[in-house]
């Protein structure tokens, strides 16, 4: 019943959405061709743009239903909702440019399409926040309620009572808790609902309560119940959640996977191990940097010309570095050292002053100007524009014993830029925080995040006091 209700939903929340974007093209249409507030060129009639915008909506719904957008959201806040506006119509944006060009519509006005892209983002997320609001509102007042049992009162099935109550909006209520050592951990002291009796009276607990769920919360001796549990719940057309007793190790966002009917846990979400990502990552990587290495050859030109004046040797440094999936690869950089220390480099960190760097050397380091080469790592395929960065063998093989979860980096191409660069770990500064940071990138890529690193990273500029 709840999944059904879930469908009907998202069909209302499909349809709504494609009305409010045709009112939102009227708006957009009158602002640009009929207000006079908007100087406009020739353009195309009212019925050619009525058209696209409602292949737009239908681009925008479709799209919203291949990126989870029309999912039940109650336990979702709205920076969620929000960031899903943005991304639906980022990304509709490029797949109606795609198509206009197939069809050679070259007449539509740019101006409108990034008016009407802006309003339809404004609106919908204030539309989506006002239906938020509404919702925790009824909630508040006791309308639209999920109610929860626990089975266990032990120490998961109390703090998820505790998370529960920390967010009321979300609309769960919780009626109290099954558990079979009442004596043990029944305790009123704390504040807790109460344990309405043991797991064998889980099947007249429910004939007696109104339960939309039931979390199972038991610890590992007691998963030979599981089987009858699930059974009973089903039988009374209740939703059955497991936590798994194990959940303190795992990683924020374990999923379930498939293997030949069999499911797996799996304990790391990593979004790019999904086949659409990844071709899209890839695919602005090999644009991205075709495009960049076109614009600024004459500045690698000139680097080139000036590292092979100021010293002796060659002008391209290649430096084994550790990829995806733990893969030996040769990351390339303008050679920002004297030849005679070659033998250290592999080994050695980089320090302030140096003896071993040039003096360009250190205005490339500096400026991270010596990086560029790496383009062309991405193109052939080693390296990524975002990403975590790589790091030598010799260092590998010391980090990964010292530092929990040093390895998980390595799922991903390593990276020109990444989110930790971005906070300003680079250089002299610690390993554990970096690892954080690309661990959050790795279980939280989108395509709009890798957007936001790269324009951080050129609003932020090149230059960091922590490069040697």
């Amino acid at each position: 019943m709840v999944r059904q209700n879930q469908s009907v939903f998202a069909q209302l929340y499909a349809i709504t959405d494609i009305v409010c974007i045709q009112v939102i093209f009227l708006l957009s249409y009158w602002l640009k061709f009929q207000s006079g507030w908007i100087p406009f060129e020739h353009s195309l009639p009212f019925n050619r743009y009525f058209l696209w915008a409602l292949v737009y909506g239908l681009i925008a719904v479709g799209t919203g239903y291949i990126v989870g957008f029309y999912t039940s959201k109650r336990r979702k806040n709205y920076a969620f909702e929000f960031y899903k506006v943005i991304q639906v119509h980022i990304i509709s944006l490029f797949i109606l440019l795609s198509v206009l060009f197939i069809y050679k519509e070259v007449d539509v006005s740019r101006s409108f399409l990034l008016l009407f892209i802006m309003n339809n983002i404004l609106a919908l997320s204030f539309y989506r926040y006002l239906l938020k609001v509404t919702q925790r509102g009824m909630r508040s007042r006791g309308y639209n309620k999920q109610f929860v049992l626990i089975l266990g009162a032990g120490t998961l099935g109390r703090r998820f009572y505790k998370s529960v109550n920390h967010h009321p909006e979300l609309g769960f209520e919780v009626l109290g808790f099954l558990d079979d050592h009442k004596d043990v951990h029944d305790q009123p002291n704390e504040n807790m609902k109460p344990i309405l009796g043991a797991i064998d009276d889980l099947e007249a607990t429910l004939k007696e309560h109104l339960v939309d769920e039931v979390i199972i919360a038991l610890p590992l001796d007691a998963h030979h119940k599981y089987a009858q549990i699930i059974n009973v719940c089903e039988r009374d057309g209740v939703k059955t959640l497991i936590i798994p007793d194990f959940f303190d190790v795992l990683p924020s966002r374990p999923y379930f996977d498939n293997f030949a009917g069999i499911p797996l846990i799996n304990v790391r979400d990593i979004p790019l191990d999904e086949v659409r990502n990844r071709l899209l990552k890839r695919a602005f990587d090999i644009l991205f940097s075709a495009a960049t290495l076109l614009i600024i050859s004459p500045l690698l030109l000139l680097i080139a010309l000036a590292v092979k004046l100021d010293s002796k040797g060659p002008i391209i440094y290649k430096q084994e570095r550790v990829g995806l999936n733990r893969r030996n690869f040769f990351m390339y950089k303008f050679r920002s050292m004297r030849t005679d220390y070659a033998h250290t480099s592999d080994t050695g960190w980089t320090v302030k002053d140096d003896p071993r760097m040039t003096a360009l050397g250190k205005l490339l380091r500096r400026t991270s100007l010596d990086e560029l080469p790496q383009f062309l790592n991405v193109l052939l395929g080693h390296m990524s524009v975002v990403g975590p960065r790589p790091e030598r063998p010799y260092y590998v093989e010391q980090f990964k014993e010292d530092i929990p979860k040093y390895m998980v980096k390595h799922h991903i191409r390593p990276g020109i830029t990444g989110w930790a660069q971005m906070n300003g770990l680079r250089g002299d500064t610690s390993i554990e925080e970096r690892i954080k940071h690309d661990i959050f990138y790795i279980e939280n890529w989108t395509f709009l995040f890798d957007l936001k690193i790269i324009m951080k990273t050129f609003v932020n500029g090149f230059v960091n006091k922590n490069a040697y």
